[in-house]
């Protein structure tokens, strides 16, 4: 049976949502990063970057969110069109997640919530360009339903993963200012695979205190 590799972050929720939105069986492996369980030698066998997700499929290691994406809709031939400008429409929008919005909603939480020091340039820096991809994403839903137009994808399932947290960037206000993004995660949290999605995060109780430990786990580069 498959194994997801698993922590409640935004990256592992897009493996969720697919793993449960192709209805097939998996077990979940708890890896507590903030106890820096990602950094064991059985898991870096897995995922030498030592980073969740990553599953194992009859043999065959995984790592990465939207390496996992890819291979499972091209494994069980699901959510990845065919057709030329859908295909085309699907990838683009899922690097525009995975090289954009992914990678400066990670450095925004990073320097708001778990930086030692204030560095207001740095929280500026990441929160705009968080901003941009945001209304680049609302602009693009004002005339489509989904990121590659009418039909249902992996790339919509990238997004949800750091949606669903945006309000950990953008305060209380959450997506407020991108109400075409707000009408696209309300349509996904209606998915019942979502939701059971959402239920397999509420299962899995992980460290929270971002103690020492948690940093030395979390960002062990910094401590040479």
């Amino acid at each position: 049976m498959l194994k997801l590799y698993f922590h409640a972050t935004p990256n592992s929720m897009k493996v969720a949502v697919l793993l449960e939105e192709l209805q097939e069986p998996f077990d979940v492996v708890g890896v507590d990063i903030f106890k820096g369980e990602q950094h064991a030698a059985d898991f870096r066998k897995i995922n030498p970057n030592a980073k969740v997700p990553a599953i194992v499929d009859d043999g065959v290691a995984v790592f990465d969110s939207h390496a996992i994406l890819l291979y499972l809709a091209e494994k069980h031939g699901k959510f990845l069109p065919t057709g030329r400008p859908a295909r085309a429409a699907t990838l683009s929008w899922l690097e525009f997640v995975a090289t954009g919005l992914s990678p400066f909603s990670g450095q925004a939480v990073h320097f708001l919530h778990y930086a030692p020091e204030d560095i207001p340039y740095a929280k500026n820096r990441y929160v705009k360009e968080v901003e941009r991809h945001y209304r680049i994403l609302d602009e693009r839903f004002a005339a489509s339903h989904f990121l590659a137009g009418d039909e249902y994808t992996i790339a919509d399932m990238a997004l949800f993963g750091w949606a669903a947290s945006a309000g950990y960037i953008l305060g209380a206000k959450g997506l407020d200012d991108y109400p075409n993004v707000k009408r696209f995660m309300e349509t996904m949290n209606a998915r019942p695979a979502v939701s059971r999605a959402l239920q397999l995060k509420e299962r899995h109780t992980f460290k929270s205190e971002l103690d020492e430990q948690a940093r030395r786990a979390m960002f062990p580069q910094n401590a040479s």
